[in-house]
This record gives structure tokens, C-alpha cells and sequence, in this order.
């Protein structure tokens, strides 16, 4: 709201000159500063405006699609041993109706009867079947054993911040990648930013664009997660374009996850004021590249509200609508900049701190 404030104040202030005629050739615009580009839209060259400035960024997690889960301290696993039911503890517990199994101990061992203590924590529930197979066949003859998990507690992750229902999710023998995660949290919510995802892991903070998987297939940004892996999803900061000068009203438009045309950002303010406003002088102010760019819109025909239906704002835009009698042209481009410049220069500075 200071930023709509300060940059309405600017414009205003230049509105106080006599009639002028819009200078597109050059030699009519020497009187401008070197790094300003004046650009007349047109139905030749609006392809080139049509279109997203939103950038994926890829993920520095190392992508790996595997997942082995290894059995951890606190899981109960269920040891069927076929044609032997007394020892196998996988019935039904009428009290509780819970499975009964043997759980893995502080020291990652359980005890399974004649052979006793079986080492489980870190393995593979196919190794832990291998073991009690080879140890078995001292007492039956080519025992058939089966080894299931009933209970995973050993390994987790957490998904906190911008989602429906922050919570602690136990990891099992399916895969369960990150966009899984969020949404058995509940989802994200419509202040979240989930193309700035924090995942940490041993002890270091990746960024996450969750968004350039959904939309641009980037694999690795859909990561498989790991025990111990804490999932945060940020809160959304606003990125806004600015419509000025002779509209209903003076408005900041929300660019931040929808595209936003010229017309709809002129629309949400309200229109032009038809009593005041020049419908030549719609203008669009665009820092990039160290240069601002200033984009002009004829709209006395429809065809220049159309052409605005195809041009794409991008953050910190300045829309701005003449008022009648126009003002010296010149005159107002260098009074525009410094502000303009500087408010821009201003948002680059405070997303990279």
C-alpha cells in the first residue's frame, strides 16, 4: 500500500502540462535518457508480450526414484512360518483387535523361538526371511517363512507451514515423494508458495520448486523423501502489478500465481474514467535488463483492448492512464522514471536479501 501510495503520488504530480502528441520516433524522443525503450504495441509485435515470466528452478537434491524401506527400532514385524502355526505370532488379539509380532528392540534385535536373537534394524525385510530360513532348517525341513511389516514407527517425516494439516507421516515400503506428503497433509493452502519448498535433510536446507514439477515435468523436484526429512511449505509473498492515473481507482493487482493481462488489471481497477482519461496514452513501465521499457496502447478502436487481453504483466509493472489534456510527454517520462526505477530497484533488493 506505501508502494501504490508513493508511486500515485509521482504521477500525479505530472499531470499538469498542456496537449502533446505521443513521440515513437526516435529523433522525437532525444530528450529521454539513454536506457529508456519506447514501444508501441501492435498486432506485429504483441507475440513477443504474450507469455509467463514465471522460472522454474530445479532442485539440488540428488533425484533418486528407489526406495528400499529397512526395518528400525519400534517396528513390529510378523514371522509366518507355513505348517507351524506355534510359531508364528500373527493372529488377531481379541482383546484389541490387533496383530501380534515381535518388535524391534532398542538394540535392533528380536527373539523368535529356537533360534533366539534375530539383528533386524537396517535390513531389508527380505534379508530378515533369508536369516531365519537359513537358521530354521537346523530344526524343520525346508521351513516356508514369511516376514511382514505390521507396524511402521521407525521412520518419519514431517510437513509443516503453508498446508491443511501439519502432521508427522510415517514412511513405509511404498515410496512417498514429496507432492504425496504435502497432500496427506491436508494440501496446500492459498497463501502457500510451493515453488520455494524448504526440505531438510542431514543437516542441510534444499529448496524445493514443487510447481516446476507440476508444470514443467522437472522429475527431480518431486523427490522421494527419507527418514528424518522435514518438509515446510512458506507463505506466499504477494508479487504486484500497479495501475495509476485515470482509472475509477488506483489499484495494486495480484500477479503472483495467475497470469493477469493488461485488460483485466485496467478492468479490476474499475476502467478508465471516461470524463478524464485519454484513451491513447494507456501506458505499461517495465524495469528489466537494467532498462525500463515503456509500452504504449492506442486504444481509441478495440483493437487495442484486445491487443491488452494478450499482454502479460509481469511483477512491479506500472500501468498508467493519461489524463486529458495530456501532459507534456517528455516531461512526464522523466519525472516517471526516477520513481519507477527506484521502486523497482527497491523489490530486487529486498527478494535477494
Amino acid at each position: 500500500m506505501i508502494r501504490l501510495m508513493l508511486i500515485c503520488a509521482v504521477l500525479l504530480a505530472g499531470c499538469s502540462k498542456g496537449m502533446t502528441t505521443f513521440p515513437t520516433k526516435a529523433e522525437d524522443q532525444a530528450t529521454l535518457p539513454e536506457h529508456v525503450n519506447i514501444v508501441r504495441v501492435s498486432s506485429q509485435n504483441i507475440g513477443d508480450y504474450n507469455k509467463s515470466f514465471r522460472r522454474y528452478h530445479r532442485s539440488s537434491l540428488p533425484f533418486s526414484g528407489d526406495w528400499s524401506y529397512r526395518i528400525g527400532v519400534g517396528d513390529v514385524i510378523s514371522v509366518l512360518v507355513f505348517e507351524h502355526p506355534e510359531l508364528s505370532l500373527n493372529q488377531t488379539n481379541t482383546t484389541n483387535d490387533k496383530l501380534n509380532g515381535f518388535e524391534i528392540q532398542a538394540d535392533g534385535s528380536f527373539h523368535f523361538p529356537y533360534i533366539g536373537d534375530i539383528y533386524a534394524a537396517g535390513n531389508s525385510v527380505q534379508s530378515v526371511r533369508q536369516e531365519v530360513t537359513q537358521k530354521l532348517r537346523a530344526y524343520i525341513n525346508e521351513p516356508q517363512v514369511d516376514v511382514r511389516i505390521l507396524e511402521f514407527n521407525s521412520q518419519s517425516i514431517v510437513v509443516s507451514g503453508e498446508v491443511g494439516a501439519p502432521n508427522r507421516q510415517s514412511l513405509t515400503t511404498v515410496p512417498l515423494t514429496l507432492l504425496q506428503a504435502v497432500n496427506a497433509a491436508g494440501g496446500w493452502s492459498e497463501n502457500a508458495d510451493i515453488s520455494h519448498i524448504t526440505l531438510r535433510r542431514g543437516g542441510r536446507a534444499h529448496s524445493v520448486d514443487l510447481r516446476g514439477f507440476l508444470e514443467a515435468n522437472i522429475a527431480g523436484n518431486n523427490p522421494v523423501l527419507q527418514a528424518g526429512d522435514v518438509v515446510h511449505v512458506p507463505e506466499r509473498e504477494n508479487q504486484e502489478a500497479f495501475v495509476m492515473g485515470e482509472t475509477i481507482r488506483n489499484a495494486s493487482i495480484d500477479v503472483t500465481s495467475e497470469l493477469v493481462t493488461l485488460t483485466e488489471a485496467v478492468n479490476e481497477a474499475g476502467g478508465p474514467s471516461k470524463v478524464r482519461s485519454d484513451s491513447r496514452g494507456i501506458f505499461v513501465f517495465r524495469y528489466e535488463g537494467g532498462k525500463m521499457s515503456v509500452y504504449q496502447f492506442d486504444t481509441t478502436s478495440p483493437e487495442g483492448w484486445l491487443l491488452g487481453t494478450k499482454f502479460t504483466l509481469a511483477p512491479q509493472d506500472v500501468v498508467f492512464l493519461t489524463r486529458s489534456p495530456l501532459q507534456h510527454w517528455n516531461d512526464t517520462i522523466n519525472q516517471l522514471l526516477p520513481t519507477v526505477s527506484a521502486i523497482s530497484s527497491l523489490e530486487s533488493l529486498q527478494r535477494n536479501l
